[in-house]
């Protein structure tokens, strides 16, 4: 599972022009599912997620998580970050799941996500084309693959 974290001020992901999510300041977290996936995956990046010190504290020091600091967090399936551009120049997603597999990985990923921040977490909408529009704090954009621990 591969996720890109990004520290927002804020953001909104739209649906056909229906705005479907909406917070301040928090986390967008963009999502990749794999066939690999499995709970421990999803254990171990939520609670990564919620408890990486990526928000200033009083000394402008990036030392609070999204949960201390009781931010909120969009998450956003997105197959192609498990694109493979080795050969070509059109991206392969043959290593990202199939609904039928990620569809559920995904929504387990969100209930744990929300149990590990203590509150609902929003989301875009499976499958559907989203407009994600956010403005990144700082620059602040992290990106971790469950399947290197490093």
């Amino acid at each position: 599972m591969k996720v890109v974290i990004q520290r927002v001020t804020e953001a909104s992901v739209t649906i056909a022009n229906q705005v479907v999510a909406q917070i301040q300041q928090g986390l967008v977290v963009l999502v990749g599912i794999e066939d690999k996936d499995t709970i421990e995956d999803i254990n171990w990046l939520t609670s990564k997620i919620v408890n990486l010190r990526i928000f200033s504290d009083s000394n402008n020091v990036m030392n609070l998580s999204v949960k201390d600091i009781l931010g909120d967090i969009i998450a956003v399936s997105q197959f192609t970050l498990h694109a493979l551009t080795k050969k070509g120049n059109r991206p392969s997603y043959i290593k990202a799941s199939k609904p039928e597999v990620s569809v559920p990985l995904y929504e387990q990923f969100v209930l744990k996500l929300e149990q590990e921040l203590g509150h609902k977490v929003q989301t875009g909408q499976f499958g559907a084309d989203m407009k994600v529009a956010l403005v990144n704090d700082g620059p602040v954009t992290i990106i971790i693959d469950s399947k290197n621990k490093e």
